[in-house]
């Protein structure tokens, strides 16, 4: 994709791909809650005639190359404008041949919830918890959040550990249920090495904080991705393709849809000439991570396990 094809792009289109809905469309002019911060009156406007885009809050539009920079950016990701073609290119280019991965899920709707707080992890239940599942506070507190949640529906409030999404949304969890706060989607997560060859791919944040504790607390020297839900699977893929990643490593479920999923995910790694390493006979026959870590700490101390 060129910088021509980009700019022909619409910025509705663009910006549906990142969740975003237009707050009050018009004939030629779209406006948007803005997509860089929380706010109560939509202040990011789109002129549809001109296929631009101008956000009041911070003063600076441009066209939909300079915008798909500035939230890249935004995310923590590279900015340039070829990482910016490379993310259009991935997004509107290519149909994936990754299926679609049926998920039951019984948690409460996003329509149903309202995000009330977000804070450092404190609360003792949720660190208590955490803690049951082989996680200190000292390493989850790096990469959690605690989110105070309103169900409209129950009409009542409960917390949770959650991360953050790439959409801004919160994948959470608690001792009695698993729910996602706002719009579904993967955490990307910068590994220690400036532009890595390798990439980790796990299904939810318990998972990669168990090979974090068991690496000691460190790092990975290689970029993550947590699908946070196997429906994300797709959206994986624009973060891997193109991007000069030698190798991907797998560390999903050991059943069937975990199976599934990595045989899916490893015909598209040979599409794109990147190497798969499976990472499930460290963790067999134990059903994911999370479940062999607990199983290992009843026995000893946590060791070294993975990149």
């Amino acid at each position: 994709m060129n910088i021509e094809m980009a700019r022909a792009i619409p910025m509705p289109e663009i910006l549906r791909k990142i969740g975003l809905q237009p707050a009050k469309p018009g004939c030629k002019n779209y406006w948007y809650y803005s997509p860089f911060r929380t706010e109560k009156t939509p202040s990011f406007h789109v002129n549809l005639s001109k296929n631009a885009w101008y956000d009041f809050g911070e003063g600076r539009g441009g066209d939909s190359i300079t915008f798909v920079c500035a939230y890249l950016k935004s995310t923590g990701a590279c900015h340039t404008t070829a990482d910016a073609l490379r993310w259009l290119r991935n997004m509107f280019e290519y149909d994936m041949s990754l299926p679609s991965v049926p998920v039951q899920d019984n948690s409460p709707t996003e329509s149903s919830l309202e995000l009330k707080s977000v804070k450092p992890l404190s609360h003792i239940a949720l660190i208590r918890y955490l803690e049951g599942r082989g996680i200190p506070a000292s390493i989850a507190g790096t990469y959690l959040k605690e989110v105070r949640v309103y169900n409209k529906g129950t009409k009542k409030e409960c917390f949770a550990a959650a991360i953050k999404n790439e959409e801004g949304g919160y994948d959470a969890r608690n001792p009695y249920f698993k729910f996602c706060v706002k719009r579904k989607a993967i955490t990307f997560i910068r590994g220690a090495v400036p532009k890595p060859e390798g990439i980790n791919l796990f299904e939810g944040f318990m998972d990669f904080l168990s090979v974090i504790v068991r690496q000691g607390g460190e790092r990975f020297e290689d970029d993550t991705i947590i699908l946070n839900s196997l429906s994300c699977i797709r959206e994986a893929s624009a973060y891997i393709r193109g991007y000069g990643y030698a190798t991907c490593y797998t560390w999903l479920d050991n059943d069937e849809a975990g199976q599934k999923a990595t045989k899916a995910f490893s015909e598209f790694l040979a599409h794109e000439k990147i190497g798969h390493i499976t990472m499930n006979d460290y963790y067999s026959p134990h059903k994911d991570v999370n479940e062999f870590h607990m199983t290992m700490l009843a026995k000893k101390p946590a060791q070294v396990l993975g990149r």
